[in-house]
């Protein structure tokens, strides 16, 4: 399609080939664009519109809320639930499925967000992001209850992300491949930018937490040894590590350059309980999604994250993500 096509009229040509398509996912997609836009707004204008530091609250994690956490999930509700595009809304911030009010119309639609990725990077000025995902609604329902979200990743309509950096990015994929749109502000649009994205094959850059390092299980400790190992161990090159703590700048910078992403389950992890740090249903499904869609690969180092059976909506997985190639190997190495 052609480059600087705006985001509405990109979702309206794709949905010409789709027999029976109503306009109501090019709508969804305006509309969790326009919750965007405004989250976007709010992070570029930081404390001159008293947005920056913590709130005097913890989401259902138990984890402390940023300001901005709070206004954005805020934001992503305004925006969806009364244009009659979707049936109900899960969040990363609420304890349970929000509910349409009464008046509102239902859609066919299902979203799963976590409105502000990387929210602890807001204070310090460094990149974060919203994620969606999309589910189909099950017919005629007006209350969804968690058990119609809880879906595997492979029944995902379309998943998507926004960043929020130095340019506003949203990229989204409906099955078919990869695309990037750039928000020009200059009268409020996202246009095309790149389609048919793909993850470059080799790399030389990896981004995990190396305070974990203690922690970890051997096919991860196995890994990065070799990769710090540089030109002189057995990959025989030199290798670069990034951590930016916000999933969205992680990816971001995987479908630019290459790459692999890790959040490992680890014995720390265990102790308490988790599989895993991130959410399955809000950041590993979505992101499993684009990066498969552009030619990676997704796993918990035992399995592909697509195929996972969700048993609950706020369950955390590991999540190795990236080049195909590194995952694979990391990968092999639980197997072994």
């Amino acid at each position: 399609m052609r480059i600087g096509t705006t985001l509405t009229n990109y979702t309206i040509n794709k949905q010409k080939g789709i027999q029976g398509a109503s306009g109501t996912f090019t709508g969804l997609l305006n509309d969790i664009a326009v919750a965007c836009k405004r989250i976007a707004d709010l992070v570029n204008k930081g404390d001159l519109v008293g947005v920056l530091g913590a709130a005097e609250s913890e989401n259902v994690q138990g984890e402390q809320q940023k300001k901005l956490d709070v206004i954005s999930n805020e934001l992503m509700i305004e925006a969806l639930q009364h244009n009659g595009h979707i049936a109900g809304l899960a969040s990363e911030e609420m304890d349970d499925i929000h509910q349409l009010p009464d008046h509102c119309q239902r859609g066919n639609y299902l979203v799963l967000c976590d409105p502000l990725d990387g929210s602890s990077n807001i204070d310090v000025n460094v990149s974060v992001g919203t994620i969606f995902s999309i589910l189909k609604a099950p017919d005629g329902v007006r209350n969804p209850t968690q058990a119609d979200f809880l879906k595997p990743g492979t029944a995902q309509v379309a998943a998507g992300y926004c960043l929020y950096g130095p340019a506003t990015i949203l990229v989204l994929t409906t099955g078919d491949g990869v695309s990037m749109f750039t928000l020009n502000r200059d009268f409020g649009e996202f246009l095309l930018t790149r389609e048919n994205v793909r993850i470059p094959e080799e790399t030389a850059e990896f981004a995990i937490n190396m305070s974990n390092r203690r922690h970890w299980e051997p096919p991860v400790e196995r890994y990065i040894a070799e990769c710090l190992a540089g030109k002189e161990g057995q990959r025989g090159k030199d290798f670069n590590m990034r951590w930016v703590a916000s999933m969205v700048a992680e990816v971001h910078r995987i479908l630019t350059r290459g790459g692999i992403f890790m959040y490992p389950g680890d014995a720390k992890l265990s102790a308490a309980g988790k599989a895993g740090k991130l959410r399955l249903m809000y950041e590993a499904n979505p992101m499993a999604m684009i990066v498969e869609q552009a030619g990676g690969a997704a796993t918990t180092g035992r399995q592909r994250i697509l195929e996972l059976e969700p048993q609950e909506i706020h369950q955390r997985v590991p999540v190795i993500l990236g080049s195909r190639a590194e995952v694979e190997r990391v990968t092999s190495y639980h197997g072994e």
